[in-house]
């Protein structure tokens, strides 16, 4: 690649991450049903014309939310397993990893539970949707790992099955659990129940459910 090339290619890249992180800043202030393309390209300071230039349209820019939120909570979740040895105690350490991303960048959460609800059906291999999607695969693979390393430590029981299954069973719980401590949370209130209780005491039974043992 000679160099007019790569300027070009810099450019376009920064370009890019420009639009991406005004749509992030709209989105944390707004929502993403409020949103709009015009917003972002204000923000941005660029055409709307040219924002699609880079994005075909909404859905696409929020695939590129997703897979930031995604690499994010990928590097969380490494940083998070490496600090244990024993299977079971990572797998805690990602449960809990998983509730401060909800906390600490709501937008995120949000952006990834929509994306979940909605189904793919042909997936481009270079649009932001597949990009967003591998990068899922590397946080289940993460959690993935963590399982099969306590299968083998003794620390999870070996009789669950498929880790993959697992690993996405372990997803819908806890990210139930997060969608509820976050809408719920007065509900609770009133039955002398607060919202990090009912965090202990899910990532507790998730524990107790993981373990080959009575404790």
């Amino acid at each position: 690649m000679n160099y007019i090339a790569e300027r070009r290619l810099e450019e376009k890249e920064a370009r890019r991450k420009q639009i991406v992180d005004a749509a992030e800043e709209v989105y944390a202030d707004t929502g993403w049903d409020e949103l709009t393309i015009d917003q972002v390209a204000r923000k941005a300071r660029l055409s709307r014309a040219l924002v699609y230039v880079y994005f075909k349209d909404k859905f696409d820019l929020h695939c590129a939310i997703c897979e930031r939120a995604l690499l994010l909570l990928g590097d969380r979740f490494e940083q998070a397993a490496a600090r244990h040895s024993a299977g079971r105690d990572q797998v805690e350490a990602l449960g809990r990893c998983y509730v401060a991303f909800s906390q600490e960048v709501p937008h995120y959460f949000q952006a990834l539970a929509r994306f979940e609800a909605h189904s793919p059906t042909h997936v481009d291999g270079e649009s932001n949707e597949a990009a967003c999607m591998v990068a899922g695969d590397r946080v289940h693979s993460i959690m993935v790992t963590c399982i099969e390393t306590g299968m083998k430590d003794g620390s999870i029981r070996p009789d669950l099955g498929n880790p993959y299954l697992t690993s996405v069973t372990l997803w819908g719980f806890m990210h139930g659990i997060i969608q509820i401590a976050a809408t719920k949370g007065q509900m609770l209130a009133k039955d002398g129940i607060s919202t990090q209780q009912m965090i202990d005491h899910a990532l507790r039974m998730t524990s107790l459910g993981l373990s080959p043992k009575e404790e």
